[in-house]
């Protein structure tokens, strides 16, 4: 159902909610047998998103939701683990052989080839581990659970509210809360890098809740969007650059600076590329005058439906009062 067909029967928020929990569930099924193939490493990438979608959509929807007992995003735990394991050595893999080993010296690349060989083992394992969960009597029971949950839905009061009177509330608060995440003012990676990881991990969720609701933005939450998904991707890139650097140091039987200097060399030249625009896209966000326009177009979302319009300007002046 698109966005319009919603304004126009009044969908609800459990109704919406319904929408992309049957989305997510079918493509996990689509994905299935592709992901046990371990024919292309795409499918698993897509798996993975689809299973965070879907964890994102349950958490963020779940006053609106009246679940089984045994069906929470809690039960996904080990299949999400288990997946990002798998995902993160293909992302090291290709981090390592498209963007680095091309630039070495044919000596330091021969040099790393046992390690390049290690991953390759430890990916293998990872997908064997994969496969097992996406296997096990637990994952396919989950599966089922929510796909017999799609077929008969049940909503609690809040879930059956039109979900036009509530896309600000969906909005405001994590954005807000995201926006004085200490880790914003570090001044290098290495001064907090729990903070950092901890930023990571909000980006993400932050940018699947708003593009839940995407549907009903204007220009200024899809820029939100973009600069949370770009943010998210620097913050990666680092963190990615630093454990492929373990990875690989723990293969060496000498010190990495004397086995591949030149590989050291390129690894902090990309982690210092990366760290600038990190710095420059926080300054960019934690501008004053950009924070509350930002705000407040998160406020203004569903201002033309049938909302008290009081309401909706005190939520769109919200930013102002901060000054």
């Amino acid at each position: 159902m698109t966005p319009g067909q919603m304004r126009e029967r009044g969908v609800s928020n459990g109704a919406h909610a319904h929408g992309l929990l049957q989305a997510q569930c079918q493509r996990l099924v689509e994905l299935h047998a592709p992901v046990l193939r371990d024919q292309d490493p795409e499918p698993l990438h897509q798996m993975r998103v689809s299973l965070r979608r879907l964890s994102t959509t349950l958490v963020q929807f779940a006053p609106c939701l009246v679940l089984p007992k045994g069906l929470s995003e809690k039960q996904l735990a080990k299949t999400v683990r288990q997946l990002g394991m798998a995902r993160d050595l293909d992302v090291l893999q290709e981090r390592l052989d498209d963007m680095l080993l091309p630039q070495l010296p044919e000596q330091e690349r021969q040099r790393l080839k046992p390690a390049r060989r290690q991953l390759a083992r430890e990916r293998r394992a990872a997908h064997g581990q994969l496969c097992d969960v996406l296997q096990s009597g637990r994952h396919l029971k989950w599966i089922a659970a929510i796909q017999a949950w799609l077929k008969q839905p049940a909503y609690t009061a809040l879930g059956e509210q039109p979900l036009l009177v509530w896309l600000p509330e969906w909005a405001v608060a994590d954005s807000l809360s995201l926006l004085l995440h200490p880790g914003w003012w570090l001044e290098t990676a290495a001064q907090n890098p729990d903070s950092l990881h901890d930023l990571r991990k909000q980006l993400k969720w932050v940018r699947y809740r708003l593009e839940n609701i995407e549907g009903f933005a204007g220009s200024g939450v899809q820029l939100w969007i973009s600069q949370l998904k770009r943010g998210q991707g620097l913050l990666g890139e680092l963190n990615d650059l630093c454990v492929l650097e373990e990875a690989i140091n723990d293969q060496c039987h000498d010190s990495l600076e004397t086995t591949a200097p030149q590989f050291v060399w390129l690894l902090e030249q990309h982690r210092l590329h990366c760290w600038r625009r990190w710095r420059q896209l926080c300054e960019d966000l934690m501008d004053s005058k950009s924070r509350r326009l930002r705000l407040a177009a998160l406020a203004r979302l569903g201002e033309d439906a049938s909302i008290g319009k009081r309401w909706a300007r005190a939520l769109i002046d919200f930013p102002s009062r901060l000054r």
